[in-house]
């Protein structure tokens, strides 16, 4: 969008006042879902033996975190939360399974598969959730919670379409499964359901190879000391690619508002200003930004713009030396044709690149450098700092959908059998 203001215009002076209210010809959302759909849809959870929560984004943006954890709680039903809506629902909360996908773990993935019912709550049924479309939660019905009407059967044609904000939605779903449970009526019994559910989550967490001695450093491990580092309230910023899967599957988001990320956009360079940005919002708060060489080298001179403005964030660079996203997909998918994925793995020195903008400059080479570097870090208080964390580039991101296939062939890491899960 461009807004176009001419220059006398920006030269004339006004009285400004503060307008009592904003009226946007055309824009009239329907905010309050429809009585009859709210009550279908609270029967349908009732009678469901099998049903799963889908949040997406659009819990953030209705500011409904705290209307979607009463009704999990109300009804015991599980949560997947996208890739969007990390921090939605506490990961540490039992019931919730943490994000579904492509790269999602394969509990989420699963438990979305074998639903009865799916409770999508400000979710579009993307393509990275999805997988093949035809054969994505074969016997769910579905319950699907949009402002948006266009996105009421764009992609999966829901059961009960339920157009309205979805904090107002949730609301009013669990003042009506209250009153249909105080007239009598029973939920259904999961515990079978829960009980393979279980199942699931003990056999497939995430997993990786640790680093023997002298080998290569495992960035799964630098998120995980960085995220049993990181000082409650920490916002953590991802750029695009490997590094991005990795930060939303090692870290733990137990409040809304803690995750910045482009997702579907999937804007590479976004990190380092986006994350600039979350500081401004909220100085109180450590940010800290996990991004790949590729991404840092196209947007890193926003640094510049952090240091002189005293701006004092964390850079945390996963440096494979690799496009690594690209490169993982021409490995598995174009048997090792590699074209334009790699990138040399000193060049840049962003150490001193770091220090040339102002920053603290820090390298990390070794699984013992990890943790004394991240302590530095997080005692810097009045300058950004770079840690530029030098990782295998062996790594893959595991779970795997390949794209376009169904997400009964998710790809596990090595020596997982997928047999429990079908």
């Amino acid at each position: 969008m461009l807004v176009d203001v001419p220059k006398d215009v920006l030269q004339s002076t006004m009285e400004w006042y503060w307008p009592d209210g904003v009226d946007l010809p055309g824009y009239k959302p329907t905010t309050k879902g429809h009585p009859r759909m709210i009550r279908e849809a609270a029967k349908l959870i009732l009678a469901s033996e099998q049903p799963v929560i889908y949040a997406g984004g659009g819990i953030l943006k209705a500011r409904a975190a705290d209307a979607l954890r009463e009704l999990a709680e109300l009804t015991g039903i599980h949560v997947v939360t996208t890739l969007m809506a990390r921090g939605a629902f506490p990961d540490t909360h039992p019931l919730c399974l943490g994000m579904p996908g492509m790269h999602g773990n394969a509990t989420a993935v699963t438990t979305l598969q074998k639903a009865d019912l799916l409770i999508a709550l400000g979710s579009r049924f993307d393509d990275r959730v999805t997988g093949k479309v035809s054969t994505f939660a074969p016997d769910a019905k579905v319950i699907h919670v949009d402002i948006d009407p266009a996105e009421q059967g764009k992609v999966r044609r829901p059961d009960v379409p339920i157009v309205g904000d979805c904090r107002l939605v949730i609301e009013a779903l669990v003042r009506e499964i209250r009153h249909l449970q105080a007239g009598g009526a029973t939920q259904a019994d999961t515990g079978a359901w829960r009980s393979r559910i279980s199942g699931w989550r003990e056999l497939f967490p995430y997993s990786y190879d640790a680093s023997e001695p002298g080998e290569a450093l495992k960035p799964q491990f630098c998120l995980e000391v960085l995220r049993d580092s990181a000082p409650h309230g920490t916002i953590l910023v991802s750029g695009v690619g490997q590094h991005q899967m990795w930060s939303s599957q090692y870290w733990r988001f137990d409040e809304p508002y803690t995750w910045v990320n482009s997702g579907g956009l999937g804007t590479m360079g976004f990190c380092v200003p986006a994350a600039i940005g979350a500081k401004v919002g909220r100085p109180d708060r450590t940010v800290w930004a996990v991004d790949g060489d590729g991404c840092f080298q196209m947007t890193a001179q926003e640094l510049v713009t952090a240091s002189t403005e005293r701006i004092p964030i964390k850079v945390a660079i996963l440096n494979n030396s690799y496009l690594g996203m690209v490169r993982q997909w021409q490995e598995m998918f174009y048997d090792e044709r590699y074209s334009e994925v790699y990138l040399s793995p000193d060049l840049p020195d962003y150490v001193q690149w770091a220090e040339a903008m102002g920053c603290i400059g820090i390298r990390v080479e070794s699984p013992e450098e990890v943790q004394p570097a991240i302590d530095k870090a997080n005692e810097v208080d009045d300058r950004p700092v770079v840690v530029e964390f030098r990782v295998d580039a062996r790594e893959k991101v595991f779970p795997m959908v390949p794209a376009g296939q169904s997400n009964d062939d998710i790809v596990l890491p090595d020596g997982q059998s997928k047999e429990f899960l079908r």
